[in-house]
């Protein structure tokens, strides 16, 4: 029988955790995601309203320009200036995408070479390191404090003359680490100083507790020398619950952008149109829902972090201050977390995500969301309580 060719490229990436822990509890039958990160809110009204009525329109049916709707690429330029005081060119700067993730794919498609190194702070988003390895890079890992904070000396250490760029999540995917301003300014000094690019993954900027807010923190973008070392990716889908949408994009200087629309069009062409409609929406209307499932995730976040605490015996953790994760260190096991977290699936009916999956600064911890209803929280950290006290 014929053997397709697989290429290298794919040989050398994994198929996401994330994705394998459900497929592993549908066979077990009856268990509670504490596992994928989609927070459980239904598409605000007003959004579905704008769809609902574009779908009578023969515009919504057809493709969008290559970079995205006009209109969606202005309003995203006017919510960066409106937010963050920081001006981007529309039709040159911006772009629209399937999701955050096509974002992330494409710029480093466009910047890496086979053998060029990008630096992840680990443990990081399990994507990244498949991205990175999916355009022949080496992906670096440099592993975080004991606080889930970057360390600015190991990220300097880490710097070659093979790297090209540093990730930056903040709020984190999986910790929920919000990093200090110290050391976002740290990084961007770093990568003008070597000449080295950082992607900026604005996925769960929205989304911080304890009385702070996104205006609060240093980003990237807010430091105009930056501009020609920077790329800022942005997504609609946990900040306006879109995640099914699959629309984002990212912004960079105008050059740069030309070079990644060359992948863009040779990957999607365009992100569908009906979503960039919803996303237009989003931009358009008021940020009251948005706050209100901010102020409803930091509700789900503290009665997380107080069950844990009932747990003590068998989890430590960081509290994050931001996103919908908890990185949880177990200590009733000495085995890979991949073990763990299966078990857990199939003694407690509860799905967790393995936290090796995210790099070695990982392992040995469950990565936990917060994103599911207080009830649903609850309920898994029952099952969990009676696993663990059972052994």
């Amino acid at each position: 029988m014929f053997t397709p060719p697989i290429s290298s490229r794919v040989r050398s990436i994994s198929p996401s955790a994330t994705k394998e822990m459900p497929v592993i509890a549908a066979q077990v039958g009856n268990c509670l995601s504490l596992g994928q990160g989609v927070p459980a809110f239904s598409t605000p009204e007003h959004i579905l309203d704008a769809v609902r009525e574009s779908l009578a329109r023969p515009e919504t049916g057809v493709y969008s320009l290559q970079p995205g709707m006009p209109a969606l690429r202005q309003a995203v330029a006017d919510d960066f200036q409106r937010r963050r005081g920081v001006s981007f060119d529309p039709g040159t700067e911006t772009a629209i995408t399937v999701g955050a993730m096509e974002a992330l794919n494409i710029t480093l498609l466009t910047l890496v070479d086979k053998g060029d190194e990008v630096i992840l702070p680990s443990p990081a988003y399990a994507s990244f390191t498949e991205q990175v390895l999916l355009a022949q890079g080496v992906p670096v890992h440099v592993p975080l404090d004991e606080q889930w904070q970057l360390d600015l000396d190991a990220v300097r250490d880490a710097v070659t003359d093979k790297t090209r760029a540093v990730i930056l999540c903040s709020p984190s995917n999986p910790t929920g680490a919000v990093f200090s301003d110290e050391t976002v300014r740290g990084i961007c000094e770093l990568a003008r100083e070597k000449n080295v690019m950082v992607i900026a993954d604005m996925t769960y900027s929205s989304l911080v507790y304890d009385g702070f807010n996104e205006a609060d923190m240093v980003h990237p973008m807010d430091l105009k020398w930056m501009r020609s070392h920077l790329v800022t990716i942005f997504s609609f889908s946990k900040k306006y619950a879109l995640t099914g949408w699959r629309v984002g994009g990212l912004a960079a200087q105008a050059p740069l952008m030309h070079e990644i629309m060359k992948v863009h069009d040779a990957t999607t062409v365009c992100a569908p149109t009906v979503s960039q409609v919803a996303a237009l929406a989003a931009l358009n209307g008021t940020d009251e829902a948005a706050q209100e499932m901010r102020v409803e995730l930091e509700r789900r976040r503290d009665l997380c972090c107080a069950r844990l605490d009932e747990l003590e015996e068998y989890f430590d953790y960081v509290r994050p201050g931001g996103a919908f994760y908890v990185m949880a260190r177990y200590r009733f096991s000495d085995r890979s977390s991949r073990e763990v977290a299966e078990e857990m699936i199939r003694q407690a009916q509860v799905i967790t995500i393995p936290g090796g999956s995210y790099g070695p600064g990982g392992e040995g911890h469950l990565r936990i969301s917060f994103g599911a209803d207080l009830p649903s929280i609850d309920a898994a950290f029952d099952r969990i309580g009676r696993w663990v006290r059972g052994m």
